[in-house]
């Protein structure tokens, strides 16, 4: 059976670009450079960005686009033995989509309310949002029941993820031409209308003044590059399977750089929008900026939906606010799904992507139940944490070696120079064999000195053990899978 095709090489770039935009560019990026000195993160992200991100990316599209196959084949495809690269890869996306989608489901619920004037959490967005949608219990060892609306609105993200990746990148080329430029529209809107208001640009100031003193600390290096892992989409599988369905002379280093250049740009714009709106609510309410700065959800869910409230026809830009993450996340959230669909319909000769999907999309549904009860919000910290710091660090370690060392980076790059316009020099030798993987052992022997010396948010031991199970289970199984060779059915 021939292999499936993007239709052309913009719909590629929007599904890649898709997939590394997402809700991390919105609140996780504006507050790791406010936390970390302003203006001076950039330059840990920035270097990261160069000497991690960019030469990963590039190996990941030019393996899948070469060897024509998802994360698991192509690894196979080097060394009958290095499959379990990839399906640890995969299963550390699939682990991420879980409580990922449950985020957008919080989006949907607070989408639907914002059509309400007054807006409910109008007064107090905190008690509304850890109580009213996510009916929080107070501590991770008592679960509460299952909050049905929550349920209710995590199955109907679900359901629309499935009919966008039913039919493979066919439906999933049609999908990602409006909800690329869409999030991207809105987040110009939203710009736009926080650069006119009282206190914006004091907001701003705050984002970007630099502080060169934090890049002394070893976590500002640790934040960087975990945050370029997941907003590049790395070592998920995702850019392999999306990149396998390019035809096998397309400019892979180009490629590159427009994603890299568009997810950083947009993760910019993302700050602006965010400070500009919280100097503003800073200013309204004659408090400091860093009393009503957070990061991670409690700043989408708390912070900004009570700047929001402060606005002139507040019901507008909520709508917009919500349906701007609900966009950014729908393109990631899919792409992880479709990494996984990827690497199961390589094992057969005729796979049937629909049911294979159903199955994806079914699990996913059925293991996030745990995200919806009470103590949902403690565990989906604790395995992000763990994921994001460990898992996906873990992979591009390996992805680095099997490509420098066993594959051959010379070998991959006189490939990669055959089809880009821009070529590759041996520094991209040098950082897949040594800059990689060196500086990724060093920076996850910091992360778990770290943990082990201040256990993570002061979760209790069987807590975070369960955060480290997402650490040891895709990569136990990825050994195992390495030592057997068994994974290709057909």
């Amino acid at each position: 059976m021939a292999r499936e095709r993007w239709s052309s090489r913009t719909i590629f770039l929007f599904a890649a670009i898709g997939s590394a935009v997402g809700l991390g560019n919105f609140w996780r990026f504006p507050f790791l450079t406010y936390k970390f000195g302003g203006g001076a993160f950039l330059v840990p992200y920035l270097i990261a960005l160069l000497v991690i991100g960019t030469p990963l990316l590039i190996l990941e599209f030019a393996l899948g686009q070469k060897l024509q196959r998802g994360a698991v084949g192509s690894f196979r495809a080097i060394n009958s033995k290095l499959g379990g690269i990839g399906l640890a890869a995969i299963m550390a996306g699939f682990i991420v989509v879980v409580y990922y989608v449950v985020i957008m489901a919080w989006s949907l619920l607070f989408l639907v309310k914002s059509f309400q004037f007054p807006l409910p959490w109008a007064g107090d967005s905190e008690s509304y949002f850890f109580g009213s949608i996510l009916n929080i219990s107070d501590s991770v060892g008592s679960f509460g029941g299952i909050n049905i609306p929550l349920l209710i609105s995590l199955f109907a993200v679900w359901v629309a993820i499935y009919f966008i990746v039913w039919k493979g990148v066919k439906s999933v080329g049609k999908v990602v031409m409006i909800t690329v430029p869409l999030p991207i529209i809105l987040l110009i809107v939203l710009l736009i209308r926080g650069i006119t208001l009282p206190g914006s640009f004091s907001g701003i100031a705050a984002y970007l003044r630099p502080d060169f003193g934090a890049l002394l600390s070893t976590e500002i290096w640790t934040a960087a590059v975990s945050q370029i892992f997941f907003t590049l989409s790395l070592a998920f599988g995702i850019m392999i399977a999306y990149a396998s369905y390019n035809k096998n002379n397309q400019d892979v280093a180009g490629d590159t750089y427009i994603t890299v250049i568009s997810n950083t740009l947009i993760s910019l714009v993302a700050g602006f929008v965010v400070f500009s709106i919280l100097g503003y609510m800073a200013a309204s309410t004659s408090v400091p900026l860093e009393s009503v700065v957070e990061g991670g959800p409690s700043l989408a869910f708390v912070v900004f939906p009570q700047a929001l409230s402060l606005l002139p026809w507040a019901p507008l830009f909520a709508v917009l606010f919500f349906l701007t993450l609900l966009s950014l996340g729908i393109d990631s959230a899919f792409s992880l799904v479709e990494a996984a669909n990827t690497a199961i319909s390589d094992r057969y000769k005729n796979p049937n992507t629909s049911k294979i999907a159903f199955f994806v999309v079914g699990l996913a549904f059925l293991l996030g139940i745990l995200f919806v009860t009470g103590a949902g919000l403690y565990f989906l910290d604790i395995v992000d944490h763990f994921v994001t710091n460990y898992t996906l660090v873990i992979v591009g370690i390996f992805e680095s070696i099997a490509v420098g060392w066993v594959y051959g980076a010379d070998r991959l790059r006189e490939y990669i120079n055959s089809v880009s316009k821009i070529k590759l020099g041996r520094w991209w030798n040098v950082s897949i064999k040594y800059v990689v993987p060196l500086t990724l052992i060093v920076l996850l022997i910091t992360q778990f000195v770290r943990d082990i010396v201040t256990p993570y948010g002061g979760y209790p031991g069987w807590a975070l053990a369960i955060g480290w199970l997402t650490v040891i289970v895709p990569v136990i199984i990825g050994i195992f899978f390495c030592l057997t060779g068994s994974w290709n059915k057909k």
